[in-house]
């Protein structure tokens, strides 16, 4: 009990604690004196090697947290400097001068309601477009102070050309809000653009117009493969009046292509008597020529007074045994007494013109166009329509003509006339009214359809005409001749043709007006 507390390890250590219980119970047991007991207890304990551990570990957790704490402190004093005290000596170092005021200086409102007072005199105004005529070349000059320049001379020049234009009609506003963007002429600002003067007199950047032409060669292309010579046919007319019988000689075909491979063709002719396709009749087929000689007679009963509507079609095809016939071009007399009177046997020369299908006679439709450039209002009156063709089984069909306005070939507005039911040769004799401005008039056509109205399923297309500017033909014609002469209706009897076919041609036209014009190219005319 002498040694050393904890010498004796884990049993010696059991042994004090119940030395010492025993010590403290009162009173002592046998053996154990007071004396003995009281010096034990004056005695101190060695701590516990755990004890000690726990000790050591809790510096040490001290310590790291210490140095952590310092080291971030110094992190934050270095963001700081770097922050807050570099841009701060660099704004006093770098203090702006009053000739050189900063970008917030310039978009303030004191600043702008300056520069707008100064503009307001005429004497700095040929200064300051001087200034931005030069701005390409001075880079000293802030780009805010060119944009306000620029602005203030567009609305200055804006406000000039308001002063002259006159006040357009509020009947037209619902017209010019269909408009496309690039269709309105009131709206295009020609003070956005630099006098011609200010120009670099380098080529380079600017727009060559030559290269931007292969549209527009190539509907020319495509218009001229439509409209090539075919060769020629010689025929004659003579009307029998005993019998009421139009006589046609076939006499001879000169100078037909080659459908064969040998270099020659085998043609045939095939005649109809419009509006009658039931009445088919043809010649003898010529083997292996490309000029025959068919002095062949065909007989067609018809009145004389029905002559005037009728129309000689002349398909001329080229004969194969094993393969469908084809096509080598066709003539239409649309007017009999062309050459004579019918009273004597006429000779006739006509070209055969290029075609790859039979072109089928869907009718016509007579109409009226008159404009009245004051009260800018176009008035289309729907006359009546002849031989139309029969959609219905029954032979006839129920016609009713839808009328639609086109610009940049996009419908805005749409009108129609009544049904008339069964029936091949409506009357009609209804107006159809379009506001259109004068300035408007050279952007909008018309497309006139026939439809066949059917109680169930959808209306079906009889046939198609335009009217306008960019049309073909008739319809162009009778465009130009209602505003050669406005205030007076102006009537034509106008061919149906079909749908794709009217598309064709209207697309080649529009092609080669917009290369003229410099727009864009129009979208294709939606389906009626």
């Amino acid at each position: 009990m002498s040694g050393v507390w904890g010498a004796g390890g884990p049993r010696c250590q059991e042994a004090l604690a119940v030395l010492a219980s025993l010590c403290r119970a009162r009173p002592p047991p046998l053996g154990l004196d007071v004396e003995t007991c009281r010096s034990f207890e004056l005695q101190p304990p060695e701590r516990s090697p755990s004890a000690a551990g726990a000790g050591t570990s809790v510096s040490l957790l001290a310590v790291v947290v210490i140095v952590c704490g310092v080291a971030l402190v110094a992190v934050f004093l270095f963001l700081f400097w770097k922050l807050c005290w570099m841009p701060w000596r660099n704004k006093e170092a770098s203090s702006p001068s009053p000739a050189n005021p900063p970008l917030e200086a310039l978009q303030s409102p004191s600043f702008r309601g300056n520069m707008a007072d100064k503009l307001k005199d005429p004497s700095t105004l040929g200064f300051l477009e001087a200034a931005v005529k030069i701005s390409h070349t001075s880079p000293d000059i802030p780009a805010e102070v060119q944009m306000s320049v620029k602005e203030h001379i567009m609305r200055h020049t804006r406000l000039q050309r308001q002063t002259t234009e006159p006040a357009s009609s509020t009947r037209h506003t619902s017209f010019k809000r269909h408009l496309p963007r690039q269709m309105h002429v009131s709206s295009v600002d020609y003070g956005n653009e630099l006098p011609p003067a200010a120009e670099q007199p380098t080529s380079i950047g600017r727009i060559k117009p030559e290269l931007y032409k292969q549209k527009s060669v190539d509907g020319d292309d495509a218009k001229s493969e439509a409209t090539k010579s075919c060769g020629k046919i010689n025929f004659s007319l003579r009307y029998d009046y005993e019998t009421e019988t139009l006589i046609v000689r076939i006499l001879k075909a000169f100078d037909l292509p080659a459908k064969d491979f040998c270099g020659s063709s085998d043609p045939y002719v095939k005649i109809y008597l419009l509006p009658d396709r039931k009445c088919k009749l043809q010649t003898r087929v010529h083997r292996k020529t490309l000029n025959p000689t068919f002095d062949e007679n065909f007989h067609f009963p018809v009145p004389y007074e029905e002559l005037a509507d009728r129309k000689l079609h002349l398909s001329v095809f080229d004969f194969d045994r094993f393969s469908r016939h084809d096509m080598i071009g066709e003539v239409i007399l649309d007017n009999l007494f062309e050459a004579s009177d019918l009273s004597r046997e006429t000779s006739i020369w006509k070209d055969i013109q290029y075609a790859t299908s039979e072109s089928v006679d869907l009718g016509e439709i007579m109409f009226s166009l008159c404009y009245l450039p004051t009260a800018g209002r176009l008035t289309l009156t729907v006359i009546k329509c002849r031989n139309l063709k029969a959609m219905d089984i029954t032979g006839y069909s129920d016609p009713y003509v839808k009328v639609s306005l086109l610009c940049d070939g996009r419908r805005l507005k749409k009108k129609k006339t009544t049904i008339k039911k069964n029936t091949l040769n409506p009357v009609y004799n209804e107006a159809i009214i379009f506001d259109i401005p004068p300035e408007n008039m050279d952007q909008v056509s018309l497309l006139i359809s026939v439809m066949d109205y059917d109680r169930v399923g959808h209306n079906e297309i009889i046939g198609v005409c335009r009217v306008g500017i960019n049309a073909e033909g008739l319809g162009r014609d009778h465009w130009n001749e209602m505003l050669a002469y406005p205030r007076k209706p102006i009537a034509h009897w106008h061919s149906l043709v079909e749908v794709k076919k009217s598309f064709k041609e209207w697309q080649g036209r529009a092609a080669s007006f917009d290369s003229e014009s410099s727009c864009p190219s129009p979208k294709p005319p939606p389906s009626p």
